[in-house]
């Protein structure tokens, strides 16, 4: 479980905090990211909303409902983002595929509004003006690279999410990152500051990375705000 910065933009999450990343078990890949169509979506906002209301309101979560759609039960990482009046209001989530989609933004609509340590817990009076974004992702795959100059010509802008580990220390930022932070140079020197190494720390011996990429919605674009 991780947390995230400030977003870039209001539909995507961005820069995350200086916390790492847990040292999450890291299962077999699963098939991409399949695209969730608009009723998918909304079914996937609206648990993500009935979880952020009620265990805000009464300290406690909805179970997944019996008839939710298979395809929503993949285990897939995610992250659920929380904005007030457009600022971020927490930010949480996982990586890797380590249980269903559905229960996955369930535990995280919780996480985001009670555990990130960077804002105090979110109260009932702050449900209403709460908009929730959902970033599904790709399982991360290693990215093979001879050093910083290879490294610097194969990450994507706007497309990859990425993760560096550098002596034990793992951290990420999501592919809406790159609007925060277009230039690879600084985006590395962020992500590599947000684990707890020195900025230009990438460019040493030892580092692995990983990339990914996410599928990103929120109420608003779903009409439901």
């Amino acid at each position: 479980m991780f947390s995230l910065f400030r977003k870039a933009r209001s539909s995507g999450p961005a820069p995350a905090s200086a916390e790492g990343l847990s040292a999450e078990a890291q299962p077999a890949a699963v098939a991409p990211t399949p695209g969730y169509d608009d009723e998918e979506r909304r079914a996937l906002l609206s648990l993500a909303r009935r979880a952020l209301e009620q265990v805000v309101s009464e300290g406690t979560l909805p179970d997944v409902p019996a008839d939710f759609p298979a395809k929503l039960r993949q285990p897939r990482g995610c992250f659920v983002t929380l904005e007030k009046n457009h600022e971020l209001r927490g930010c949480i989530g996982h990586i890797f595929p380590k249980e269903a989609l559905a229960q996955a933004v369930v535990d995280n609509a919780r996480n985001a509004a009670l555990r990130d340590t960077r804002f105090a817990a979110v109260t009932p009076a702050e449900l209403g003006a709460i908009e929730i974004e959902i970033s599904v992702l790709t399982t991360p795959v290693p990215l093979a690279h001879d050093g910083p100059a290879e490294l610097l010509a194969r990450l994507r802008p706007n497309v990859d999410g990425v993760v560096l580990e550098i002596g034990g220390h793992r951290s990420t930022f999501l592919p809406q990152v790159w609007e925060k932070l277009p230039d690879k140079v600084a985006f590395l020197d962020h992500l590599s500051a947000k684990g707890g190494s020195e900025p230009s720390a990438w460019r040493g011996a030892g580092v692995s990375v990983q990339t990914y990429q996410a599928e990103a919605f929120t109420e608003s674009e779903l009409g439901l705000r």
